[in-house]
């Protein structure tokens, strides 16, 4: 009767941790419309890579917390979104993979997620590189954001419309944590 009021172990957040599931769609259109519908409604989820296991095409799956399954689905109907699986994570195997990874090179980081990648001077702030990806608006968002200092560059959501600007997004949210916090 008293187990309200029981201690918390170190071990509960870690259980916490495991009651997640990935949300698998047909195609990265979907996982961003999906992302959007869920995020706007209070969510907390995040969009992720998925794991080998559960592979289908589609670079991208949406982690969420398994006790929200039903509410989730649910929404996701009301905007004619399916997932094609629902796996819950179950085990290390299942995990869904970081989108971002970061490489110093001198004075220099990179922040990659996806195909996409920003290079960024660390000493002066200043974007030295856009590449990767193969979207046909890959070379506009170079222009645009190259030799910009990193809070006056603007964001990939708002100039570009492909999978690469969506990409892109995340590696520059990523590299301005790392280098304006």
């Amino acid at each position: 009767m008293f187990n309200f009021f029981k201690k918390k172990t170190k071990s509960e957040p870690e259980m916490v941790k495991q009651d997640r599931g990935i949300l698998v769609f047909a195609n990265t259109s979907e996982v961003i419309k999906a992302e959007n519908a869920l995020k706007n409604a209070g969510w907390e989820i995040r969009v992720m890579g998925p794991p080998p296991e559960i592979r289908s095409g589609c670079d991208l799956v949406i982690e969420f917390p398994l006790i929200e399954e039903m509410s989730i689905v649910r929404r996701l109907s009301e905007i004619n979104l399916k997932p094609t699986q629902i796996v819950p994570v179950t085990s290390v195997l299942l995990e869904p993979v970081s989108l971002c990874q970061e490489k110093e090179f001198g004075k220099y980081i990179m922040v990659r997620a996806a195909n996409m990648k920003i290079t960024v001077d660390r000493e002066t702030l200043l974007i030295v590189n856009i590449s990767g990806g193969g979207c046909p608006d890959v070379p506009y968002l170079a222009e645009q954001m190259v030799s910009k200092h990193l809070s006056d560059a603007p964001q990939p959501r708002d100039i570009g419309y492909t999978l690469c600007a969506y990409a892109l997004q995340i590696a520059y949210e990523r590299v301005k944590e790392i280098c304006l916090a």
